[in-house]
């Protein structure tokens, strides 16, 4: 709607400029004369002319009269839309809205709001995960289900709306468009402009999870993969795949499986070894996994394993016993 109300601006400055050349060439009129009957003319204000006119600048004077009510016309139709359509307002909330994300820190920007953008968007609120949403179709933007999404509309291959999502100061980026050409141009584009974002991209051909991986992608997921790889699950080992369901994620209020960073904890277990933070006995947790700083994965391991910066835990328990391990240890 503001390129309408420039191009509206653009024409009556090029009527106007007409004008003043023509009276000035054809008519020898002086430029200020020039200008000073162009103005009275294309505004209708009912003065006299400057100098007499002959009959072909008289005809000049009735079409320069013509072009510049058109002009009128489309400057005065284009700015009623604008405010009749809220547009003003409109462009108001955006602008609050880029300004309320270029203040967060630490968030996590979600590429496409499809089906994995949705789901993933739904999960990491599960956890309280402040989310931004990269979208430019208007179906998810308008929808009143999804008012509580902080949208950046735009197109998430660009510099432009990965900047508008403060990808600068974000940790998280996930890639979640259908196409994976578009998704390793998001890729290449926000190691770039964040060479320390945690990058989670979506794979649809397993030629392409290599180019991902090589663009800076983290971890590369194949959705169609895991959803097949789940189905034939079923079918061999069902009771091991209904117990790892049960083993769930959902959230801070009933998680049983919690990743707890070292550096979290309390400054005197540091250095310690995992049978010093005797989780067993103060939490009733189970600590089933370690993964060390040069991010190997360790199953089970051992209760010497020393508690160096930087290394994870992953504890499992009943989400009671998560919450009161982290009332304890965090």
């Amino acid at each position: 709607m503001l390129n309408k109300i420039y191009k509206g601006l653009f024409l009556f400055a090029v009527v106007l400029a007409i004008g003043t050349v023509v009276f000035f060439l054809a008519f020898d009129y002086t430029l200020v004369n020039a200008f000073f009957m162009t103005i009275i003319t294309i505004t209708t204000v009912g003065f006299g002319e400057v100098q007499p006119l002959d009959s072909a600048g008289k005809l000049f004077t009735i079409l320069l009269l013509l072009m510049s009510i058109g002009v009128y016309g489309y400057l005065v139709t284009v700015i009623s839309d604008f405010f009749s359509n809220n547009v003003l307002m409109e462009a108001f909330r955006i602008k609050k809205e880029l300004k309320e994300i270029a203040k967060l820190e630490g968030h996590t920007i979600i590429c496409g709001f499809g089906r994995n953008g949705r789901q993933s968007y739904e999960k990491l609120k599960k956890f309280n995960k402040t989310c931004v949403v990269i979208e430019q179709k208007e179906e998810f933007i308008e929808n009143p289900m999804y008012q509580d999404v902080q949208f950046v509309k735009g197109d998430a291959t660009s510099d432009l709306a990965l900047k508008n999502a403060g990808i600068a100061k974000a940790s998280h980026l996930i890639a979640a468009l259908p196409s994976d050409a578009n998704n390793v141009y998001i890729v290449l584009s926000s190691r770039q402009l964040n060479s320390k974002l945690n990058i989670v991209s979506r794979a649809n051909d397993e030629n392409a999870t290599e180019k991902l991986k090589i663009a800076g992608a983290n971890h590369v997921i194949m959705p169609d993969k895991l959803g097949g790889d789940h189905m034939a699950s079923l079918l061999v080992t069902p009771d091991l795949v209904e117990f790892v369901n049960r083993i769930n994620m959902e959230g801070d209020s009933n998680a049983n499986l919690e990743e707890i960073g070292v550096d979290e904890l309390p400054e005197e277990y540091m250095m310690k070894s995992i049978q010093d933070l005797d989780v067993r006995r103060n939490s009733g947790c189970n600590v089933i996994g370690f993964i060390t700083s040069e991010d190997e994965y360790i199953v089970n391991p051992s209760s010497k394993m020393i508690l160096e910066p930087h290394c994870k835990l992953i504890v499992l328990g009943r989400p009671e016993q998560i919450k009161k391990f982290k009332e304890i240890y965090e």
